[in-house]
């Protein structure tokens, strides 16, 4: 254990090693998959349905009847669904949408002065394909937390997307949304159906989901390659920063870490702390909880990319995390609250011993689409925005332009862009009662 997951004490190394401390895992050869994704978006444009049959069948050892998944077996899905599953669907579903439609952003209505206005109104995208990735389990979350803002925002298509079999899980939680166009394909080509549309999957206008290499390589060409197609944002594998102070609960940050490190073999967990020993009691309970949970391979391998990090004190525990930018950042200390104002980058906040990054995964309200790999330095997670346009509208009488003219002209006449000032001065020309 103590081999994969190492204690670096931070004030012992120079700038490019505390760089080195802080790099993610490197992912795969990033030519041989560029290649393939490339293939496999230029197979979709070109044979359409033919190439998701082709490529379900190598990739998920599955041959589909249909890509489309009939509306009775949306129906018919909580059948097939036990109570306590559908009342927790429910419950994660309602509060989403309760914090979600908090996030409304209101027309903007300014008038500059008598005879300007201006205006900022908001309006849905008109069509969205959401991406659901496949796995072990059901990423029934993943589906609530695309869907809802989706529909809080106004959106008039949004489908779905998921490699087979789509499980029954999967389908409740789409019905209980009111999503009724649902498609059973995976990986890059369901990236690329979106993108470029189908005879059965519809073009759409953003593509938003999370998933592996091949998943997000894909979002980030469909993107360049189709001008008029946007996506969410490229999202890596999971990571968490935790800090903590000596009065921390060292059980909890243990399981808090293994509990990131279960995603996947590129997973990043990461404890800041000045305390060496709540560090060494950290090793010491990781050791012994990681026994009992049966993604253990899994956990071995990520612990080679995760690491504890010794500061001076608790304020440089934060100098470190704003470098790193997380995913999800857990402050573990008393009076966390307090700390807030000097958190500059982080995905998602977990406050206190109390705020497992668990819950905010699944059931109170925010959204578990978050920016990783340091573009939390940028980025926001998923919210209400994402999914609408904000669109700027400007109006003038002519004593407005008439009052702004001499500023447009002399800024036109720097820029050196003579038909800009025309497009002015031939207004300018016109007596006032010819308007």
């Amino acid at each position: 254990m103590k081999k994969n997951l190492k204690i670096f004490y931070w004030n012992e190394f120079n700038i490019q090693d505390k760089e080195k401390i802080l790099s993610r895992p490197i992912l795969h050869n990033l030519t041989v998959l560029q290649d393939q994704v490339k293939k496999i978006i230029l197979d979709v444009k070109m044979l359409g349905d033919k190439a998701l049959y082709n490529y379900t069948h190598v990739f998920d050892k599955i041959r589909l009847n249909q890509i489309k998944v009939s509306k009775s077996s949306i129906l018919n899905s909580e059948l097939h669904i036990e109570k306590t599953v559908k009342h927790a669907i429910k419950t994660s579903f309602e509060n989403i949408k309760r914090f979600h439609s908090l996030q409304s952003v209101k027309d903007i209505d300014l008038k500059v002065n008598k005879d300007i206005f201006c205006q900022q109104i908001i309006r849905p995208i008109k069509s969205v394909g959401l991406y659901v990735p496949g796995g072990s389990a059901p990423l029934v979350s993943t589906v609530l937390m695309l869907v809802v803002p989706a529909m809080v925002s106004g959106c008039k298509k949004i489908v779905l997307c998921s490699p087979p079999p789509i499980s029954q899980e999967i389908l409740y939680a789409s019905k209980i949304c009111g999503i009724q166009e649902i498609f059973q394909i995976g990986g890059a080509q369901a990236i690329a159906a979106l993108g470029c549309g189908t005879n059965t999957i519809p073009k759409v206008d953003k593509i938003f989901g999370p998933g592996n290499a091949f998943v997000t390589e894909a979002k980030r060409q469909v993107s360049q390659m189709f001008y008029n197609v946007g996506i969410d944002m490229l999202a890596g594998p999971s990571e968490v920063l935790i800090i903590a102070d000596k009065n921390a609960n060292f059980e909890f940050i243990a399981s808090d870490l293994l509990s990131q490190m279960e995603h996947d073999n590129y997973s990043q967990a990461i404890l800041v702390t000045y305390d060496q020993r709540l560090a060494k009691n950290v090793l010491n309970e990781i050791s012994k909880q990681i026994k009992s949970l049966p993604r253990y391979k899994i956990i071995m391998q990520a612990l080679k990319n995760s690491k504890i990090i010794i500061t001076q004190d608790l304020y440089q525990c934060f100098e470190v995390s704003n470098l790193y930018a997380p995913e999800h950042l857990m402050i573990q200390c008393e009076h966390a609250q307090d700390f807030l104002k000097y958190v500059i980058s982080a995905g998602s906040i977990f406050l206190g011993n109390w705020s497992p990054v668990a819950v905010g995964d699944y059931a109170i309200g925010t959204n578990h689409v978050l920016p990783t790999y340091g573009s939390a330095n940028v980025y926001s997670g998923l919210s209400l925005i994402d999914f609408q346009k904000r669109i700027s509208v400007q109006k003038l009488n002519q004593k407005g332009l008439k009052d702004i003219s001499s500023t447009v002209l002399s800024l036109s006449t720097v820029e050196q862009l003579d038909a800009h000032k025309n497009s002015v001065k031939i207004r300018l020309s016109l007596p006032s009662n010819e308007i």
